[in-house]
């Protein structure tokens, strides 16, 4: 479970903290930034983007939503101290550069997953790398893929993702979850920016994903492009819960009797019982036997023997309800 905190630090170092703070507080593996320069992200006369609702180029948004490269170390310490691990998304050489001794394993972002000469640098370090898949095709996934087991990525988990902000529920196809895993051998995840905190996730946990990431921020109505469209601290504690409880509801997979079910298995699984008192030589009939719960009395034989029994000579003296095994009838 990766909290993504991207840029909704908003360019203060006490804010990325209290995203930190929150991300181990709901349980989170991981939290995540993003660290890029704009020069290197952007060309400058991007013009604008309709979605985002800002007056701005993206390149200048882009620009102000820069993560100081001082502050990795800091975070990344501030990380081991809450007891979750710290991650940083790079969108450039120079920012991989910074962050290779700090992250355990690359994030790639959608928009960056066919920037094919920059997946094979990632891929030179020997890290894993999980990478989104907004905004792409099957076959340029394939393209991609290719790239990183042929630069040398042995370790690689692949997100469903959307490249909408936010998603439509009907839109985020959560299947691809298992296309991805199918298509490519590989473990895969969902990236999700739908706004509802628990149905993608759940149903992406449902189906296998190991990696799940989104967005969260202190406060929706905070100024930036993610804060609205990301969650707040009660629905990422919502969130994660949710998949746990899914996680904890898949079990092993193994179909048996369970501890919890030791009880009713013993008192309410019917079996051969009889329903008035037989004497020693009557023969059975279907008058004295039923299929019955046993309850608190010993059980009979499994109901597949019923016809079997009927007919058979009692050995003993058998009381109402008791349950009728084979040592008690003569099978001749």
């Amino acid at each position: 479970m990766i909290a993504e905190a991207g840029s909704n630090h908003n360019g203060d170092l006490n804010t990325a903290k209290e995203l930190i703070d929150v991300a181990a507080d709901a349980g989170a593996d991981a939290v995540k930034f993003q660290t890029f320069r704009a020069e290197d992200l952007y060309v400058e006369k991007s013009g604008e983007v309709e979605y985002l609702d800002d007056d701005r180029s993206i390149y200048e948004i882009i620009e102000s939503m820069e993560m100081p490269y001082e502050w990795i170390p800091e975070l990344h310490d501030y990380c081991l101290d809450c007891g979750i691990q710290f991650m940083s998304t790079p969108f450039d050489e120079r920012s991989a550069v910074e962050l290779a001794e700090y992250v355990p394993a690359w994030k790639v972002a959608s928009y960056t997953s066919s920037h094919i000469p920059f997946l094979e640098h990632l891929a030179d370090t020997d890290k894993p790398i999980i990478m989104s898949t907004g905004a792409h095709e099957l076959d340029e996934v394939a393209e991609s893929v290719t790239a990183l087991r042929e630069a040398g990525a042995s370790e690689l988990v692949l997100l469903q993702c959307v490249a909408a902000y936010p998603t439509p529920i009907s839109e985020i196809n959560v299947g691809v979850v298992e296309t991805l895993r199918e298509e490519f051998d590989v473990p895969t995840g969902l990236s999700d920016h739908t706004l509802n905190p628990v149905t993608a996730p759940s149903a992406a946990a449902a189906l296998g994903a190991c990696v799940i990431e989104k967005h969260f921020t202190l406060d929706k109505s905070m100024e930036g492009p993610d804060h609205e469209f990301a969650l707040e601290p009660d629905e990422l504690d919502e969130m994660v819960t949710a998949i746990r409880d899914t996680e904890a509801a898949l079990g092993s997979g193994e179909k048996r009797v369970l501890e919890v079910e030791r009880e009713l298995h013993e008192k309410a699984r019917r079996a051969v019982h009889a329903v008035k008192d037989v004497e020693a030589g009557e023969k059975l009939t279907e008058e004295d036997i039923k299929v019955l719960r046993p309850g608190e009395q010993e059980s009979g034989l499994h109901p597949k023997f019923y016809d079997e029994l009927v007919g058979t000579t009692v050995v003993r003296d058998i009381s109402r309800g008791e349950g009728i095994d084979w040592d008690d009838v003569n099978q001749s």
